[in-house]
């Protein structure tokens, strides 16, 4: 089945050296993206298993988290627990940095040391209150790191996509397109050669008749 071509070419040599190395250069494209796609899915699903194991833990530490929190309730009440947790100051900020999986950055999120202020002695703090509070803490280093996990999946996702998109415009249109240029120029050139052959016989012809 014929290629459709590109248009506005001219069938002539210099042009079709032109489009052979245009040839080259998108198959070895082609290949290269694949290898590119390939890796990408790869890592994809290695993401995706983190992600299961990751969100896992991060739910058995929210479920311990809360669970200490409701023992903190039973034993000085819902009432002191609000009230102590009222005056507790805590700051934890979140930097992050950047990596990059098959030169897509990913961004990594960092939790900074926690700064916590007591009003009173930390010695004072019910034991279920603290341990609440450290548990919360665990779970939050959880949540993190599975929201980092899932801004991954995304980038990668995302990049995957446009990568497959590519693969498929170089392998169903751009390269068949080149071939197909190919082959009208090649064929072009092949009938031009044998209307000049015919030309140059019969003009061999005329010349030994008029020799003659």
């Amino acid at each position: 089945m014929a290629h459709e071509k590109i248009e506005g070419v001219k069938p002539t040599r210099m042009e079709l050296l032109q489009i052979r190395k245009r040839k080259v250069l998108a198959t070895k494209g082609h290949e290269l993206l694949s290898q590119k796609r390939d890796a990408l899915i790869s890592n994809f699903f290695e993401v995706i298993k983190n992600r299961k194991s990751k969100r896992a833990e991060m739910e058995e530490r929210l479920g311990i988290a809360y669970r200490k929190l409701m023992e903190a309730e039973m034993l000085i009440g819902e009432k002191n627990v609000r009230s102590m947790a009222k005056q507790i100051y805590g700051e934890r900020s979140i930097s992050t940095t950047k990596t990059n999986i098959m030169g897509v950055p990913i961004v990594k999120l960092i939790l900074e040391e926690e700064q916590v202020s007591y009003p009173y002695g930390i010695i004072d703090m019910p034991v279920s209150l603290h341990e609440a509070m450290r548990k919360g803490m665990e779970a939050l280093k959880s949540v993190i790191e599975v929201a980092e996990i899932e801004g991954s999946i995304q980038r990668l996702g995302k990049e995957i996509e446009k990568t497959k998109r590519r693969v498929n415009a170089l392998e169903h249109i751009f390269i068949p397109k080149l071939e197909g240029t190919i082959e009208y120029i090649e064929r072009q050139l092949e009938e031009r050669e044998r209307e000049d052959f015919f030309r140059r016989k019969r003009m061999k012809a005329l010349m030994e008749a008029y020799e003659d």
